[in-house]
């Protein structure tokens, strides 16, 4: 049995893996279109940041690949896919024959309808290359500004703080970390962000990046400018779905696959950023992690279901644990809310009760049972009778 995987990301890594665990006879190999081996997210910003070498930001080395006898092939991406005669195509028309094959070529980096986003200055990271070329410009070019205050934006902005730029962070929505946060947890957040010499801009539209040929500024769709030297977009990604839909797979945001990770044609199967499952795109490490293990299962020919991942990111951002599970800004009036706050520690606890079901948390500045909020919005565990006391430090979570 041959397996081919496109892209040497998480998923395309832990499919991989798990493969070999359980077919050890299976020919597997990786055609990535990246020229390094695959890094845990978090090391890039580190790499970024100056705390981690170039050295040790790989999870494996290519003597590991070697010593698990997994191909894996860098700088050599898939060009085509011919699902009916079952092979690829690489660079130069070079063919590539499969028994089954995975994509898992992840996502790339969103640029909004920015005018002079080609302007030399203007970044986006995704890769090492993007860290390499972002760390030697702004040598030179201190006065950085990131477009979007999302969680690959905010630790941007931490990770140039800590070469000692200038930074400021310009956000559409009205508070920072819309997706995992409420508006009081991200005051609390904000007030931290700004303590480390981090400027905060919300609710501003960038129009357009001024400059002649270089950054010199951005202006906003309300007139105001602001000066700069460096622009970083960290406006989201979108799922790399090309290659799938110009071979005739189903796709619409991502690349539509059942249960078991299987695409709309036999024996093609996709795992990670550019899968849509059940009509959802999850962008999480969890959720790529437990797709990447369902597809290596169905492929080796044992049974084994994905049914979806509860959204949960646990974090470090700009230097604080965050935690969001579930439902954290339901609809009003159909939840019951309770917090706790210590501004001045960073901290911050939120939870979402819904007929008596705990279905949302946020657990900020600390981690203290976290792990045992999780496992009650898992189980489902019904929490009435406690609700007013699950974010006591001394709470006793045996009583559940």
């Amino acid at each position: 049995m041959r397996v081919l995987v496109v892209g040497n990301g998480l998923a395309g890594t832990i499919a991989s893996i798990t493969l070999r665990e359980l077919s050890p006879a299976a020919d597997i190999d990786i055609f990535a279109e990246q020229e390094h081996l695959y890094f845990p997210r978090p090391n890039l910003i580190e790499f970024l940041a100056g705390n981690t070498s170039q050295e040790i930001l790989f999870a494996f080395s290519e003597e590991w690949f070697d010593d698990h006898n997994i191909s894996i092939h860098l700088g050599q991406p898939v060009r085509k896919l011919h699902p009916e005669s079952k092979h690829v195509e690489l660079d130069g028309g070079k063919k590539e024959s499969y028994d089954f094959l995975l994509l898992a070529n992840g996502a790339s980096s969103w640029v909004p309808p920015i005018r002079g986003v080609d302007k030399k200055g203007v970044f986006t990271l995704r890769t090492l290359d993007d860290a390499v070329a972002i760390i030697g410009w702004i040598k030179d070019h201190t006065n950085v500004v990131i477009i979007g205050g999302g969680l690959l934006g905010l630790e941007i902005a931490r990770a140039v703080r800590t070469r000692g730029a200038s930074v400021q962070v310009v956000e559409f929505f009205p508070r920072l970390l819309p997706r995992q946060l409420d508006t009081e947890g991200a005051s609390v957040l904000q007030s931290k962000i700004e303590d480390m010499g981090i400027k905060v801009h919300l609710g501003i539209v960038t129009e357009e990046i001024l400059g002649d040929g270089k950054v010199e500024g951005l202006k906003f769709k309300s007139g105001e400018e602001l000066e700069a030297q460096t622009a970083v977009v960290a406006a989201g990604v979108r799922p790399n779905i090309h290659l799938a839909a110009e071979a005739g797979l189903e796709t619409d945001k991502g690349i539509i696959v059942d249960d078991s990770l299987q695409t709309s044609h036999p024996g093609i199967f996709a795992a990670g950023d550019n899968v849509q499952h059940r009509d959802k795109i999850y962008g999480i490490i969890p959720a790529s992690f437990n797709q990447a293990r369902t597809a290596a299962y169905k492929i080796a020919g044992h049974e084994k279901k994905y049914t979806g991942t509860v959204l949960s990111n646990t974090l470090k951002v700009v230097g604080l644990d965050l935690t969001s599970i579930g439902l954290v800004t339901p609809e009003e009036g159909t939840t019951d809310e309770f917090r706790k706050m210590i501004e001045e520690e960073g901290i911050y606890k939120k939870i979402v009760i819904q007929n008596g079901k705990l279905i949302g948390a946020i657990w900020m500045g600390t981690k203290q049972n976290i792990n045992e909020i999780n496992r009650i919005i898992l189980k489902q565990i019904d929490v009435g009778m406690w609700k007013e006391s699950l974010m006591k430090d001394d709470f006793d979570f045996s009583v559940l």
